[in-house]
């Protein structure tokens, strides 16, 4: 059977695409496999893969260990190239994964690095200018770009986990509100929200509901992409909110990311006391995660570790 590497990268690559993967992930897997394409040229391959043994294998793996220095950056390639495999064999190009048996060091979590809380407190008082100081559609932008901040510093949402989030995740808690994450792979779970929340949320909920009545619009998503101009489609695309953070970074000269902005929600909940069991639920992540590396984080240096809600403005 006839064919082509780069092709079957591709089809690879739109895969994973229609399974909903994040532009970013696409992008990193597609830079992974650009790794393993190099390899096989610097070998004189050609690209040319009809049987991948053992001795190339241990040989690539030799490659990964000299080109990157840190072995998370080697497990990524490895287990990029091991999906890609397994996609080969439903391909019925490999009877076997060549990359089953190839052993990694265990992933190295990374120390958090929070965005200050100086800077969250500037960053929100931004979103808030802007919105206050615009109109029609863009106000409308605005307003959503102040939730997206509150979902990620408020509940510890990942990206992934707004994407597609539902004007029916969000909840009314008595007071406040609760946001229900309803997981693919997990039962659904729902975190409270601060309740600097609230009048945000109804401010929002008012404008883009009245938008969509007079353009005779229909979406279910709580957020939405678009252009400066009018709503494109119902949800955020990952790479929608990493638009808004580089807009943020730009204008505010911070080191903020959706990561480090999440980071900072975390310390925040230990800051409160909360439970680990409660937290680690709130995360998404199994009871057997640690949060040691936050717990020394916070050892080190308390003062700088503060963290607490937002306030209610009364504007």
């Amino acid at each position: 059977m006839e064919w082509n590497l780069i092709d079957k990268q591709h089809d690879f690559l739109r895969l994973l695409e229609k399974q909903g993967k994040s532009f970013n992930t696409v992008k990193n897997y597609k830079a992974d496999l650009q790794c393993f394409n190099t390899f096989l040229i610097d070998k004189q391959q050609h690209l040319k893969i009809r049987t991948f043994t053992n001795i190339q294998v241990q040989e690539y793996s030799q490659y990964l260990d000299q080109k990157y220095g840190s072995p998370n950056s080697v497990r990524r390639r490895v287990q990029a190239l091991r999906l890609f495999f397994d996609f080969l064999m439903t391909q019925n190009i490999f009877q076997e994964n060549p990359l089953k048996k190839m052993a990694v060091s265990p992933k190295v979590l990374d120390n958090p690095e929070p965005t200050p809380f100086s800077e969250i407190i500037n960053a929100y008082l931004l979103l808030k200018k802007r919105d206050k100081e615009s109109e029609g559609f863009i106000k409308i932008v605005h307003s959503r770009n102040i939730i997206i901040f509150h979902l990620i510093y408020g509940a510890g949402l990942k990206v992934s986990d707004i994407a597609k989030l539902r004007f029916g995740g969000i909840l009314k808690d008595k007071n406040n509100y609760r946001v229900m994450v309803d997981h693919p792979k997990r039962d659904p779970y729902s975190i409270p929200l601060p309740s600097v929340f609230n009048k945000d949320f109804q401010s929002y909920k008012a404008l883009l509901q009245d938008h969509l009545k007079t353009g005779d619009l229909e979406i279910e998503e709580l957020l939405f992409n678009a252009n400066p101009y009018k709503i494109l489609s119902g949800g955020l695309s990952p790479r929608g909110t990493e638009l808004f953070f580089e807009d943020l970074r730009k204008e505010l000269k911070s080191e903020m990311t959706a990561k480090s902005l999440r980071q900072s929600c975390i310390f925040k909940w230990l800051n409160f006391n909360i439970s680990h069991s409660t937290i680690k639920e709130w995360l998404g992540v199994t009871p057997s995660y640690s949060l040691e590396l936050y717990l020394e984080e916070l050892k080190k240096d308390p003062a700088g570790k503060v963290f607490q809600d937002l306030e209610v403005s009364d504007d």
